[in-house]
């Protein structure tokens, strides 16, 4: 009767299809922006970069932070399913912002910045790069954390740990969506001289 009047825990299915809702909006919301002129330098690496200007990386980087915004107040209001809780909280642990605080900082310092190079010196550039570094390792990690939890079975007679849940990982959390090196994003490339 709880049930039937709304209440009660979400289900399995409900949870993951309720987490790939808004995953699929924040990704088709991250592909629209990098599709923009503007927005394309957030995937521009080595020569491509001198399609653009620092501040268009400062005006990407605030664009980010409202789907980053929307995605964090989407999950908080979420209610797993208690079997998955620890691993629910384990990923949407906004917490540790240090990923998130590192790029607004050089949002604002793009925002100064005369051109590239510039930039690419700067402590803020420097202290992203590592917190990307370090945001892409957690994710490495929790994947990982996430594999070690399918084969000992951990979830017992839950059969769709490793399946839905492994697939939403691979294709929402997406680890490989991270740059390959982190220690060189948004470095420009130096100039050949004749």
């Amino acid at each position: 009767m709880v049930a039937a009047c709304g209440g009660g825990e979400m289900s399995l299915p409900d949870y993951v299809e309720r987490l790939n809702a808004i995953v699929d909006g924040a990704s088709q919301q991250y592909e629209a922006l990098t599709a923009t002129q503007q927005g394309a330098v957030l995937v521009a690496e080595g020569t491509q970069l001198n399609d653009f200007t620092p501040q268009d990386l400062q005006a990407a980087f605030e664009e980010m932070k409202e789907i980053e915004i929307e995605v964090r107040d989407a999950t908080v209001a979420i209610e797993p399913p208690a079997q998955i809780a620890d691993l629910h909280n384990l990923f949407f642990d906004f917490d540790d912002e240090s990923f998130t605080s590192a790029q607004d900082v050089l949002a604002t310092r793009a925002g100064t910045a005369a051109d590239w190079e510039e930039l690419s010196e700067t402590p803020e550039m420097a202290a992203y790069r590592v917190a990307l570094a370090e945001d892409k390792q957690r994710c490495t990690d929790f994947e990982a954390a996430l594999d070690a939890t399918a084969e000992r079975l951990v979830f017992g007679e839950t059969p769709w740990i490793p399946g839905e849940l492994k697939e939403f990982v691979d294709a929402v959390i997406g680890c490989a969506g991270y740059p390959e090196n982190p220690e060189d994003v948004y470095r420009p490339l130096p100039t050949s001289t004749p």
